[in-house]
């Protein structure tokens, strides 16, 4: 017990940890500022559901051009 308050006294782990907590509790809050407001999110948010639909469509066009590519060659009635 004695060695404890010696280790405190002459800056051991107590100070170190008070500091740690102090930079993590500055670091969460710099980082929470720097987060966008719900209005923000949520218009990202709906950009990418865009982005994604227009995808969609692109790949169901495409799907639809390759389903209904004719045959190569035509067909001849022969007498």
């Amino acid at each position: 017990m004695n060695q404890e308050k010696t280790s405190a006294a002459a800056g051991g782990p107590e100070p170190a940890r008070g500091s740690c907590e102090r930079i993590g509790a500055e670091v969460d809050r710099l980082l929470r500022g720097l987060a966008p407001s719900e209005d923000v999110r949520h218009h990202f948010r709906s950009a990418r559901i865009e982005v994604l639909k227009g995808l969609r469509g692109l790949i169901d066009e495409r799907i639809q051009c390759l389903s209904t590519e004719s045959q190569k060659g035509t067909s001849v009635p022969i007498e």
